[in-house]
């Protein structure tokens, strides 16, 4: 694990309610004189350096998005020097970015005064462990792999995974991936026995899924052939009577990794396996800057295969193997628990205490956070916006042209042959990244012309496209809830709405006691949702009317851009709310034990009682599509965007 070593300070805000819903007041925050050295993320969230750390720096700029295929990434490794440089020229390009109020994110709910703390100033200061739909948190604590009642006699031997030479391996891939005009593989048995030869014949059929094998004598050696049994059909699908009837089709096991989002996770193991992503299923992604823990099912791969992953994978770990007659399915879990470590915090046990207590009582507004907006100077729900107004001209010019901000120094260059040339094929060429959802739309451009942006666009995967309207709507409701809590605070009120089941109803005049803020759901705008009948229903009206769109017509002659809607609770009270604070003196030494810190039987941290330093470690569980940094905001007291993050901390060094 890579750690960056650099200054840092804390910054101390103040932070009032009048204060969050001045965009002004919040540039003018005031910077203690207190400084620490310590290990820093990029996403910290006040925190001052003497050069940009890496992290912050790759997770503001563009994500290379996997294919509707889940094709691996191949340009993982590429940077740019046009990125290295002083804090100040980063924070001017920074200047571009977001603030929560661009957002619509300016509220808070506790009336306590806020304090400073670093946030991810370590990822391991982050730990997220999924809680699944019977409830249970999933933990990494077995490395066993299971015994089938029936003995399957294809089951890889260990000596499977070390018989074939890397050549070998190489050439088998190519052939497995029909990347070469060879029909089959000779692999020559060296010290030939039966044994040795039966060993080969497992080690191509487990590892190559697709490929077959037999053995052919040629000028007196002994050789295993390795061809494709049938064809591009036959790729990735493991043979069917390998594989146990008793036994279920799919493997689940616990994926602990560190510093990797989930979509990346699954493409190296897809790679490592050497078998398509899309044979892997799971019930949510996970954050990429964190030590996170969850479920993950793979269509019949053995666990014995996935086990030995954890010889040769870096910050992975793979357990608690069993086997079941069913995938995982998005949005099956109950939420998450998080576990996390605010450094060098500033507020008195008084205010901590306030605040933590608000949290456990009163819970946290529960906007969508700034990660769901984009870090770039052209917002996603800017991007939504012009394909529900059905503007084409406008989407292509939003995704394509120049922005200022951080960006890898290619996609600067191919926007700016764009501009200059408006060639799709002159500007792909400054892509050595094809899979950006830049390459794919210059990639549709130049299949289906620039007459026809509808179905260049489509090239995108679907999910990809769809975040673009998502983004929007989550855009309209931060608004809208903002507007909500300044009009009538945290009671409910006539007119608001609640859900009854799965359908949403008026809180009427005479029923209004029977509830409380925490009943009350605000619409996401679409076709089949109702408004509130008080102020914010018009005002949902108006700001779609500003934005040249009819909130009583959501359907988009494109079925898939057609919005639905749905309702969101506007205050969340998380569960499971635990705190302590704790001194220490370096700012490196872990402040809790990990699943796999105790799986390696690693002892506690030893803390001094009375350190140069404090921190708060809180836990928390959270139900699904609720942002832990909006409880970490509403504790804190704090804009949570890079851009302000940024700002303030090349503040100190002018």
């Amino acid at each position: 694990m890579e750690t960056v070593e650099m200054n840092s300070v804390s910054l101390k805000r103040p932070h009032s309610e009048d204060d969050v819903a001045n965009a002004d007041d919040i540039k003018r925050q005031k910077i203690s004189e207190k400084s620490q050295t310590g290990n820093n993320s990029g996403q910290s969230v006040e925190t001052v350096k003497e050069q940009p750390d890496k992290s912050l720096l790759e997770d503001t700029k563009n994500e290379i998005i996997p294919n509707e295929e889940g094709e691996e990434q191949e340009d993982e490794e590429l940077e740019d020097s046009d990125e290295d440089g002083d804090p100040e020229s980063f924070a001017d390009m920074m200047k571009h970015g977001l603030t929560e109020s661009d957002v619509g994110i300016t509220k808070f709910v506790s009336s306590h005064k806020g304090f400073s703390g670093i946030l991810k100033e370590r990822y391991s200061d982050f730990v997220v462990h999924e809680i699944g739909k019977d409830g249970r948190v999933s933990h990494l604590d077995d490395f066993s792999v299971p015994v089938d009642d029936e003995v399957n006699s294809e089951d890889p031997s260990e000596e499977t995974f070390t018989v074939l030479s890397d050549e070998d391996k190489q050439r088998l891939e190519e052939l497995q991936l029909l990347k070469n005009k060879e029909t089959s593989v000779a692999i020559e048995v060296i010290e030939d026995s039966k044994e040795k030869r039966t060993v080969i014949h497992q080690a191509v059929k487990s590892l190559f899924p697709g490929l077959e094998t037999k053995t052919e004598d040629r000028d007196g050696k002994k050789y295993i052939i390795a061809y494709h049994a049938a064809g591009k059909k036959a790729l990735a699908n493991p043979r069917k009577h390998s594989w146990p009837k008793s036994r279920g089709s799919y493997c689940h096991f616990v994926l602990y990794k560190e510093n990797k989002d989930t979509m990346d996770a699954i493409n190296v193991l897809s790679k490592f396996l050497r078998v398509k992503p899309n044979i892997f299923s799971y019930m949510g992604t996970k954050d990429k800057r964190a030590i996170t823990v969850q479920e993950i099912a793979v269509l019949r791969i053995t666990a014995q295969r996935l086990a030995h992953l954890n010889k040769c994978l870096m910050n992975f770990k793979l357990g608690n193997f069993s086997y079941k007659n069913h995938p995982l399915k998005l949005g099956e879990l109950q939420g998450n628990h998080f576990t996390v470590v605010l450094r060098n915090i500033t507020g008195t046990d008084d205010q901590i205490e306030q605040a933590m207590n608000s949290l456990r009582e009163i819970g946290f507004i529960n906007y969508y956070g700034m990660q769901r907006f984009g870090t770039t100077a052209v917002p996603t729900y800017q991007i939504g916006r012009a394909i529900l107004q059905n503007n084409w001209n406008e989407v292509m010019d939003l995704i394509l042209k120049p922005r200022p901000g951080a960006e890898k120094g290619y996609l600067v260059k191919c926007r700016e042959e764009w501009a200059k040339t408006k060639d799709p094929a002159a500007a792909l060429k400054k892509l050595p990244v094809k899979r950006c959802v830049e390459g794919q739309l210059l990639r549709g451009l130049l299949k289906y012309g620039m007459k026809n942006i509808i179905s260049a666009f489509g090239i995108i995967p679907r999910n990809n496209r769809l975040m673009y309207i998502h983004s929007y709507q989550s855009y309209v409701w931060n608004n809208m809830v903002s507007k909500r809590i300044e009009e009538y605070g945290l009671k409910a009120v006539p007119g608001d709405l609640t859900l009854k089941g799965a359908t949403a109803v008026h809180i009427e005049e005479e029923d209004v006691h029977n509830y409380t803020i925490h009943d009350v759901v605000m619409p996401l705008p679409g076709f089949d949702v109702i408004y509130p009948k008080h102020k914010i229903g018009e005002a949902y009206k108006e700001m779609l009317v500003a934005d040249n769109l009819d909130i009583n017509n959501m359907r988009h002659k494109i079925r898939d851009y057609s919005l639905s809607g749905a309702y969101r609770k506007i205050i969340i009270r998380p569960q499971n709310v635990n705190w302590e604070v704790v001194a220490y003196d370096d700012p490196k030494i872990p402040l809790f034990t990990t699943d796999l810190d105790k799986l390696e039987g690693k002892p506690l941290p030893v803390l001094p009682t009375d350190g140069k330093f404090r921190a708060l470690k809180m836990e928390f569980s959270l139900p699904p599509s609720t942002y832990a940094t909006m409880a970490i905001r509403e504790v804190l007291k704090m804009d949570t965007s890079i851009k302000n993050q940024t700002q303030l901390n090349t503040t100190w060094l002018r």
